[in-house]
């Protein structure tokens, strides 16, 4: 039975740079890269070496310890390098790009006609498997698990957002396959969650064989971990597996057309960027012919995903594998006058939740250029009830985060820790005047828990 969820609690972080609802071409990057990474708590094994040829969709390394989980290549091309840091760790495996991308197609999957292992093998045989993550842990899911059901966010309510109901517009038919090969996937219920706030496109209000919930509120109503609190919260035993509203679309146009989905279109946002926009990108593509003649200046810092809980990546980097936007914000090295811009100043350019500032009465729909700034140090982690009024789950964050910080198993597991993700916790470690890395403390937490516990 569908629901509506009202959130009371959340943050809409009000910045300049969304992405003007324009889709425009570029040109295809030299190289993309697939980073390990991107997928924390897994090891590579290498299936291919420098030099090597490789096809879309063929696989290029696989996780070491569920050797199933493969890991394709988007393109055509040569493996150009694979970076490794300290110990012989794999960084990063770049590929430079053939001219000729066509791609051989294996025609269409008839997903009805196939038992639910069939589906999974397929999948994990395709490369698409990492595409879905699992609860708890948040990390790539395990085939071998049985998860109660399946969440996908039909939109994102984090800073400067794509709009999914723009960029998966007339999509319906391979979004809906796509669903369909979830539902194969769990004996429970496939939850599809759109926006109570704004109409939702036809692509998620037609979907079919899901449940569709409705949530209504500010960040993070978007995030699926709350979606998951409040429909169907998870228990100490249970698993749940989410997909990316994109990724859905993806694993639905393999099923049609018997190709590897590579492609993937993002939101190029930013005070910083000339014309924030969405353009169709490879997975992992380089950026710099992105940024090509769209940065204002020089001293930016560039980031795969949101401000919130995005990687900082060099002007010639390459996107993360799950990101839908890549944001260029000011770096925040400058020195600023006390009195004027500095902490003694009246902050009319500022972004306050608190009402401490003069901007906090300049009216709700004001925008901000926000820098990467933090404006102080880490310092003591005392209680003040500042991040519980932005954390809307029914959940102690303070004492959470300490007892992560402290490594309390017993403490993490009363306090909730099996429903929650880093991602979770980006707005507490934005409004948390002690400066504390909470998403890092959060993930030391989930990484001890998987070790102890799973």
């Amino acid at each position: 039975m569908s629901k509506t969820i009202k959130l009371r609690k959340g943050l809409d972080i009000r910045l300049v740079g969304v992405a003007n609802k324009v889709k425009t071409e570029v040109a295809a990057p030299k190289t993309i890269s697939l980073k390990p990474a991107d997928f924390h708590g897994m090891t590579p094994r290498m299936l291919v070496k420098e030099g090597e040829s490789v096809k879309t969709g063929q696989a290029v390394f696989q996780d070491k310890y569920n050797e199933p989980i493969k890991f394709a290549s988007p393109v055509n091309g040569t493996i150009q390098a694979i970076v490794r840091g300290d110990k012989r760790r794999i960084l990063e495996v770049v590929i430079a790009l053939d001219e000729n991308q066509e791609s051989n197609s294996t025609g269409t999957i008839d997903i009805s006609a196939m038992s639910n292992e069939e589906v999974k093998e397929k999948m994990l045989a395709s490369g698409l498997w990492p595409f879905i993550r699992q609860r708890p842990l948040d990390v790539i899911a395990d085939p071998a698990n049985n998860p109660k059901a399946i969440f996908v966010s039909a939109f994102d309510s984090s800073p400067l957002a794509p709009d999914f109901d723009f960029v998966l517009h007339g999509k319906n038919k391979e979004f809906q396959v796509g669903l369909d090969a979830l539902t194969k996937l769990t004996s429970g219920t496939v939850h599809l969650t759109i926006n109570g706030k704004l109409p939702s496109d036809s692509t998620f209000t037609e979907a079919k064989g899901v449940q569709i919930n409705t949530m209504i509120g500010k960040h993070p109503a978007g995030n699926v971990g709350t979606q998951i609190h409040h429909v169907d919260p998870i228990n100490k035993g249970e698993f749940v597996w989410t997909v990316n509203a994109q990724d859905v679309a993806n694993i639905g146009s393999f099923f049609l057309n018997g190709v590897y989905a590579g492609k993937k279109t993002i939101a190029i946002t930013g005070s910083e960027v000339k014309d924030p926009h969405y353009i169709e990108v490879l997975q992992g593509a380089n950026v710099s012919n992105i940024l090509e003649g769209q940065v204002k200046s020089d001293n930016v810092r560039v980031i795969s995903g949101n401000v919130l809980t995005g990687d900082k990546i060099a002007k010639d980097g390459h996107l993360g594998f799950y990101s839908n936007q890549m944001t260029i914000i000011p770096e925040g090295n400058q020195l600023k006058f006390v009195a004027t811009k500095g902490w003694a100043g009246p902050g009319l350019d500022k972004f306050s939740n608190n009402r401490l500032m003069l901007s906090a009465w300049l009216g709700r729909n004001k925008k901000y250029k926000q820098d990467t700034n933090l404006n102080g140090e880490e310092r003591a982690f005392v209680i003040t009830g500042e991040i519980e009024k932005v954390f809307p789950f029914d959940i102690l964050p303070m004492q959470l985060t300490k007892a992560a910080i402290t490594d309390d198993i017993d403490g993490m597991e009363n306090l909730g820790i099996y429903e929650v993700a880093p991602e979770d916790f980006a707005l507490c470690e934005y409004v948390c005047s002690s400066k504390i890395d909470i998403q890092d403390k959060i993930r030391q937490g989930l990484d001890l828990i998987a070790e102890e516990c799973m």
